[in-house]
Formats: C-alpha cells, structure tokens, sequence
C-alpha cells in the first residue's frame, strides 16, 4: 500500500510487564497541542493521526497462548453463532479500508487509514487462530472483491463498525463478568477490543475533518452518501442476510450478532434494558481515556439513551393513574 509501512511486532510473547504497559498506553492519549482542536484543521487532523499511531499496541497474534478450556466451555464457545460472520467481517474490513487509504491525498491521513486496515487483517488473524486452535467449523470463505467504490465501502464500514462496536463493548463486559469464559481466554481478547474503540475514534474524526476539506457542493453529495449508508446498515439489520460461500453455497447469518448473542456469554438472561446501559456504561469508559478534544460516534448512543427513555416511560403509560 503505497505510504504505508507495516508496524514491527515482538517475535516472541512479552511478559507481563510489557502487556500491561502496552495496554495502558492503548488506552490513555492525549494531545501536547495547547487550546481547542478547530474541527477540519490540520491540527486537528495531525492529533488524530498521532493518536492513533501512539496507541498502537503491538500484541502478534501467532505468539497468543490459547488457554485449555473445559468440555463444557468449549462446547458453549463452539455453538456461539457469530464466529462465520466476525472473521468475514475483518476481512471485508482489510481490504475496504486498505482500498479506501489508497485514494486519500493527504499522506498522514492516508497512512493512519492504512495502519487500521493492517489492524484489520490483524484482528482477522487473531480470530482465525482461535477457532483453528479450537476446532470450531467456519463456512468456507469467499474472497472479498477490492471495492469499486472505495469512498462508499469505506462509510458503510465504518458506521457499521460503529454500531457493531459499541454493542461488542457492553458484551465482552457481559462475558467478563459471567464467568463462563477463563479470565486468560477473555483478556486475550482485550487488545483487539480496545483496537475497535481506536478504529472507530479515527472514523468519527476523519468523517469531521474530510466534511471541512469539501466545496459545498462536494459536501452536500458526501451528506447523501452518509444518509445512504446509514439507510442501508439499519435494512441490513432488520432481518437474516443471505449470502454466498466460496463454494456457491447459501448462508443465512444474522447480522445483528452482537446482540443475539447477549444471553449466550451470560449465565442469566439479560434485558434489553440492562444490556443497553452497560454498553454506555462501557462505551464511554473505553473512551475516557482519549483527549476529550477528539470527537466520538453520537449516533448509536444517543439512540440508545432515547430508547432507554422510552422504555422507562412504558409501564407509566400502560398502567394510567
């Protein structure tokens, strides 16, 4: 990828002092730069760019040590109904970003975008590994085409990283919490959570800054695009997707995984009620640590906070005075 050179990772596993220095620094940034970050600016997009190349976290997948797990927990990881669509999904996501990097002008915007689509394949390995190292059986796997709209590809995948994000953030706390899963095998896992929280900051930033590079006339076409994208993630989600394997075959997968597989990493069942405020709860603490200046994904939560007010609101209504 032209700009873009791939990051350097240890050859052998860290030991724990290292780990958790690399975490800690995944998750706490904040800008030297003094004064208000203007939206659009080139100090504004310079911090996202450093921010997001300073909390790179350089854990290698092929060092991770799989944890033995019991039958039982076993069989409830093998029977999770997300392992098909969560692989596809970073795959897709590689090559959209990596396509989309390509086309950027600016060379700092352009490899940081390129740093996330390598953090994409990365994530893509990482899941690979564990259901190879766990026997779970995956639908064989289509070769995703390199976009012929990059711009396009790379809107419905951020806005569905978005969304799928901010509910796998309330889920992992789920899981941590129940505990069905060995703490070892979850906290594998925390690195490449915290790397979507950094993917979609970037995301949320970029959209901001690309706004304020355009004519007013490029910005409006931009705004329909944004609307559009939205629009077909929401009819993605309403029902079970079809798709095609590499052999041909029809698959149904149901695209609003994070949250069908709420009470499978759980131990009781999880209302919805319950579940969306711990996953404000766990977006805005994954958050926390970043410069208050950068800019956030709004949409999911503030719909999520209007229907927690809805839902409060229900049993007033059906039970009048």
């Amino acid at each position: 990828m032209a700009g873009f050179t791939a990051p350097r990772l240890p050859h052998a596993a860290p030991d724990a002092a290292t780990l958790e220095a690399a975490d800690r620094i995944a998750r706490h940034w904040t800008s030297d730069l003094e004064g208000a970050l203007q939206v659009g600016s080139d100090s504004h997009k310079r911090a996202v760019c450093r921010m997001f190349r300073d909390t790179f976290n350089p854990y290698r997948p092929s060092v991770i040590d799989w944890p033995v797990l019991p039958p039982s927990t076993l069989e409830r990881i093998i029977s999770l109904p997300i392992w098909n669509i969560a692989v596809q999904t970073e795959a897709k996501a590689r090559v959209r970003m990596a396509a989309f990097a390509n086309t950027i002008d600016d060379a700092e915007m352009r490899a940081t975008i390129g740093l996330n689509a390598w953090e994409e394949s990365r994530h893509r390995e990482v899941l690979s590994r564990m259901v190879a190292a766990y026997g779970i059986k995956l639908a064989s796997e289509a070769v995703d085409a390199y976009p012929s709209d990059p711009e396009w590809a790379y809107l419905v995948t951020g806005y569905s990283e978005c969304i799928d994000s901010f509910f796998a953030f309330g889920l992992y706390e789920v899981a941590r919490r129940s505990g069905l899963f060995p703490a070892q095998l979850v906290a594998t896992f925390e690195p490449v959570i915290q790397d979507e929280c950094r993917h979609i900051l970037l995301f949320a930033n970029w959209v901001a800054w690309h706004r304020r590079q355009l004519s007013w006339w490029r910005r409006l076409r931009f705004e329909l695009r944004v609307a559009a994208a939205w629009v077909f993630l929401v009819y993605e989600r309403i029902g079970l997707a079809r798709t095609l394997d590499a052999d041909g075959n029809e698959k149904r997968q149901d695209n609003n995984f994070t949250l069908s597989g709420a009470n499978s990493v759980s131990v009781c069942d999880l209302g919805p009620a319950e579940l969306l405020r711990l996953c404000l709860q766990e977006n805005d603490r994954r958050f926390g640590g970043y410069d208050a200046r950068l800019l956030r994904p709004q949409t999911v939560p503030a719909l999520v906070r209007l229907a927690l007010r809805l839902i409060r609101k229900a049993p007033q209504q059906s039970n009048p005075a």
